[in-house]
């Protein structure tokens, strides 16, 4: 008898060729849309019900039932209430991580044991295998598009029963497969952003959630070189969006923001020189080992962004979840609030958010 697959169906290209992947191996599959905000978006459009509509379409082509679930409290409760408290604490959050930990591999892996499910699927670019009762989270073959970086906080008994039917395809390649099999959603652009703000401005979208409190801009020399307005809105490394113009005696060069102090509501920038910017080590806490924990001290690779190639680091495992890492070179813009992600060969060990890094 076929085992049951319920697939997570965003209504993208990457989910529906896995869908239909899954199908051509024989599983017994069974596509859920899961619909985590409510909201519209600028023009009056639910981007879900648009979404949904993908679903439907390609579902329906491959045979095979489908069904919604709403999640939109779940999510407000457990990951937007987090994003929202760390901007408010002037940190830079990704949401991403907590979505997946919180709602795809949570109450998305509930419902799909109440439909029956032997194993759930995503059209996650990753890779999953399964070693002497530990199961371990592996890069993708396109490692353009690996997304182990959002799925370091998963946790052995989330990672039991999952399949990735991606991981060993490339980006042009889905393309391609959904082209030939007439999927709806072999053209639909990749989503890009924070899922629950898609297309819209981010400082309109933040300020209907968090007042904004304008303040003062300062260089490192302590001289005012502009207003703020709001610390929230700025991110450390950013050059765009500041507003400075001409400031006397400065010359040519870029400004960019080196450091935020919430309790004053000061934004401090510097001009030109990017040295402030780049750390020796970093504090991270919550780290989340991916299959066991590490003990003492060790070297292996890490990212403190997506979109970022893999450093060599130095990592010491400290009491209570937390660990110290010294880096090779020094990195640039490490983000109080992002996740630092360690890495061994193939392997994701882990990840847990940066508290502070060491200039």
């Amino acid at each position: 008898m076929a085992k049951t697959v319920v697939i997570g169906m965003s209504g993208g290209v990457d989910s529906s060729v896995a869908a239909l992947l899954l199908k051509e191996q024989g599983y017994n599959v069974i596509g859920l849309f899961m619909q985590n905000w409510e909201e519209t978006d600028e023009n009056g459009c639910c981007t879900a019900e648009e979404d949904y509509a993908d679903v439907r379409r390609v579902a329906s082509l491959l045979d095979i039932p489908y069904y919604t679930v709403n999640f939109a409290k779940e999510y407000m409760d457990r990951v937007f209430s987090y994003f929202l408290a760390e901007y408010k604490a002037g940190r830079t959050p990704n949401p991403d991580v907590l979505c997946n930990r919180e709602i795809k591999f949570g109450p998305f892996l509930q419902e799909a044991k109440r439909l029956g499910a032997d194993y759930i699927a995503t059209g996650h670019y990753c890779g999953i295998a399964h070693e002497g009762g530990l199961h371990y989270l592996k890069k993708a073959k396109d490692q353009n598009k690996d997304q182990t970086y959002f799925l370091n906080q998963l946790s052995q008994s989330q990672l039991a029963d999952v399949l990735f039917p991606l991981q060993n395809l490339e980006k042009p390649t889905i393309r391609k497969i959904a082209e030939e099999y007439g999927l709806a959603t072999a053209k639909k652009k990749d989503s890009t952003g924070i899922c629950f703000i898609g297309e819209r401005n981010f400082r309109k979208f933040l300020t209907s959630y968090l007042p904004a409190t304008n303040g003062k801009i300062l260089d490192l020399e302590g001289r005012e070189v502009g207003e703020h307005i709001g610390l929230m809105y700025y991110t450390l490394g950013q050059r765009r969006g500041l507003d400075i113009g001409g400031v006397k005696g400065m010359g040519d060069g870029r400004w960019f923001v080196v450091k935020k102090d919430l309790a004053n509501n000061i934004l401090y920038v510097s001009h030109g020189d990017e040295t402030p910017l780049y750390s020796k080590s970093c504090e991270v806490s919550g780290f989340n080992w991916i299959p066991t924990p590490k003990t003492g001290t060790f070297e292996c690779t890490a990212k403190f962004r997506y979109r970022q190639d893999e450093q060599k680091v130095q990592v010491t495992v400290l009491d209570g979840g937390n660990v110290h890492i010294d880096f090779e070179e020094k990195q640039r813009a490490v983000t109080e609030g992002q996740y630092a992600v360690l890495y061994s060969g193939d392997n994701c060990l882990g990840g847990g958010v940066i508290e502070s890094a060491e200039y």
